[in-house]
């Protein structure tokens, strides 16, 4: 059996200011240091922020997406919040906005807990397998103090090919209720490929790559080269608040 890590929920502390929903605005606010947010939650009205680059990030490292943060807005008095979801930049990977969800503490929420695998399978070590993780977060409702950081899941028990950790096999504690169906498997270990399954996956690489390359170049053979030809400007999207 494996049990939900319910760690007593601690509270970390972050300072937002009010900002506009002008884009030009969210490029100067990056600029100086400052990450665009928003604030959101059942039955209140949207708020946007931003918060200062290192101290989010440090406090993202910390915390992650289960920990409660006190948001002090500037002339308001503070809240309690879940980080939501984060934008990254997808080639710097630097981080471009943030969703904070405002929580009641009587008040029940849904969240995704990540999953930490521990400990040393004999499927793998001795036999050669394969670990495959099908899960790396777990969705559950509960109260915000009852809140757990993590669910640590124990793959000592993979000893063979044949053996699998399954949603069923998890005990959460008081307090928390697991969404997710009973018989889903969380972890099973595989046998290990043969010389044979390992070069025809190669080949199926190999020709995936040549047919991506050959799509790439047909497409560069068809683009007519107008000399002063303005390109045609992207879609506007309806900005992130």
């Amino acid at each position: 059996m494996f049990y939900l890590l319910n760690l007593h929920y601690m509270t970390l502390k972050l300072q937002a200011k009010i900002r506009t929903a002008n884009k030009t605005e969210k490029i100067k606010i990056r600029k100086s240091g400052l990450i665009p947010a928003v604030l959101y939650g059942h039955g209140i009205k949207n708020q946007n922020l931003s918060v200062e680059k290192k101290v989010f990030e440090k406090i993202y490292r910390e915390a992650g997406e289960s920990t409660i943060i006190e948001t002090e807005i500037e002339g308001q008095h503070p809240v309690k919040a879940l980080i939501q979801d984060v934008t990254r930049h997808p080639t710097t990977g630097d981080i471009l906005h943030v969703d904070f969800y405002q929580i009641r503490m009587d008040e029940k929420i849904t969240h995704d807990i990540p999953l930490s695998f521990v400990g040393e399978s004999k499927a793998v070590k001795e036999l050669g397998g394969i670990l495959v993780k099908n899960l790396s977060t777990l969705s559950i409702r509960c109260l915000p103090a009852d809140l757990p950081s993590e669910l640590t899941v124990d793959i000592s028990i993979l000893l063979d090919f044949e053996s699998r950790i399954t949603v069923a096999e998890l005990i959460a504690p008081k307090g928390v209720e697991i969404l997710a169906k009973p018989e889903e498997v969380l972890a099973v270990v595989e046998p290990p490929r043969s010389e044979e399954e390992l070069k025809a996956l190669d080949e199926k690489v190999e020709e995936k790559i040549e047919e991506v390359e050959k799509v790439e170049k047909e497409k560069k053979e068809e683009e007519p080269e107008v000399e002063g030809t303005e390109k045609p400007k992207a879609e506007t999207k309806p900005e992130k608040k």
